[in-house]
């Protein structure tokens, strides 16, 4: 197998979707219990999955009407995780703004050498005024001064991870540690001031991969700088050429190679015995409970009276505007708005093609595997991270229905390939 499908699958909570509580078969609490997160990563695992992935905003969202999205820890939670599932790898969350490069780079090179190498670290700029008020009495800093920093903190942590090599020999003759086995890096920046070097050994065959989800300018910028595994949402092939496109030429701009990223956008099945079955299985599990349910949502989101909405009216393109303050990923708000240009769809068919700001795909097993199988030998994309909207039930059936379709086509492996993710998605290189 030469080139091939990369496969996630977010593990969050009770399900992707906010209604995903009223619907799992055990206790809408299962989100705090260790087990649910054992037995969906399980699951992962029987379907060769690369990776699952937990996002993460330290702050409660606090609406009665959903289920509580982030919960546990993510580094812990996947330490814990890794000790007790082989194979499958670990994507993790952490906020640049509210965490420090020593004490990241310093667990991430411990959960590196506990999973052998098994590891993706999401950096991500934190835009809730409720996630700052959890570090602090300082208010969030505004989205241009978040980047800088968070350029910084990937400069330090990157030196860190650097300083202490593992391939570095004790001296045969004197018997004594080479001199040079590690190398402070001396830090003072506008942020930060670390002397490093790192307390523990990293070895660069299994470094962790770095992972980035922003879509705005600066988040592109940041992702041409250091991002290897890019997380975005693309809810049309014309609008993942052109983002694919301009990612590919920043990065060059930065002296890197296009083929140094992967881009694995978030993709929501929704799987029936009939397409029919499939869309009322998203009426359900929505919480809309009906296609009137789900246009009437569509209007609350986008600041329309839904009493003047016309479903089969063309979307207009400035219907959905990105604004510095908004509470919500800019590149959710940018891929609406993508859409709406690249076609003329209507209401009635976004609410169809969108949840929970990720693509959408309503239908039988065979329609989920050949959307993504087009999409993936379109070139535009390296895979998807799975959004299923009920764990576990729906990432059981995306594993034994999905799954193999994807084996049967050539793009999927059938077992794990042996070595750490950087090698596996030969991702070696140096940032």
């Amino acid at each position: 197998m030469q080139r091939r499908l990369i496969l996630t699958a977010g593990i969050n909570s009770t399900g992707y979707l906010a209604d995903s509580w009223r619907h799992v078969s055990d206790s809408p609490l299962v989100f705090a219990e260790f087990d649910h997160y054992l037995r969906a990563t399980r699951i992962a695992h029987a379907g060769r999955l690369d990776a699952v992935f937990f996002s993460d905003h330290p702050a409660l969202g606090a609406d009665p009407a959903q289920r509580p999205l982030h919960s546990f820890e993510p580094l812990t939670l996947s330490t814990a995780l890794a000790v007790a599932v082989p194979d499958i790898g670990f994507e993790i969350t952490v906020s640049s703004t509210y965490s420090a490069p020593y004490d990241l780079a310093r667990r991430l090179a411990t959960l590196d050498h506990i999973s052998g190498g098994r590891v993706i670290c999401n950096i991500v700029s934190s835009f809730n005024p409720a996630v700052a008020a959890n570090y602090g009495s300082a208010p969030l800093p505004p989205r241009e001064a978040r980047y800088r920093q968070a350029h910084e903190f990937m400069s330090v942590v990157t030196a860190l991870l650097k300083s202490w090599n593992l391939r570095r020999p004790v001296d045969p003759q004197s018997g004594v540690w080479d001199p040079d086995f590690a190398r402070p890096i001396s830090h003072k920046g506008e942020f930060y001031s670390v002397a490093g070097p790192l307390n523990v050994p990293s070895d660069a065959r299994r470094r962790a991969l770095i992972g980035q989800a922003g879509a705005s300018g600066p988040g592109l910028d940041f992702a041409a700088a250091y991002g290897e595994i890019i997380y975005c949402s693309l809810l049309s092939l014309p609008a993942a050429w052109n983002f694919r496109d301009e990612l590919h030429a920043r990065a060059k701009a930065r002296g890197r190679a296009p083929a140094s990223l992967r881009i694995v956008p978030g993709l929501v099945p929704i799987i029936g015995r009939t397409r029919a079955e499939a869309l009322e299985r998203h009426d359900a599990v929505s919480g809309a409970g009906s296609e009137k349910g789900l246009l009437r949502r569509f209007a609350r989101d986008a600041g329309i009276d839904y009493a003047t909405l016309d479903p089969d009216a063309p979307v207009a393109n400035d219907l959905f505007k990105t604004s510095a303050d908004q509470q919500r990923p800019a590149g959710f708000t940018q891929a609406l708005a993508e859409l709406a240009r690249h076609e003329r769809i209507t209401p009635r068919q976004f609410v169809r093609r969108v949840e929970g700001g990720h693509r959408l795909v309503a239908g039988t097993a065979d329609d989920v595997a050949s959307d993504i199988i087009a999409w993936w030998r379109s070139g535009v994309v390296e895979g998807f991270n799975i959004q299923t909207p009920v764990l576990p039930e729906d990432l059981s059936d995306f594993v034994e229905q999905v799954v193999p379709r994807l084996q049967k086509a050539g793009i999927f492996p059938r077992e794990y390939e042996s070595g750490s993710l950087r090698e596996r998605f030969e991702l070696t290189g140096e940032i």
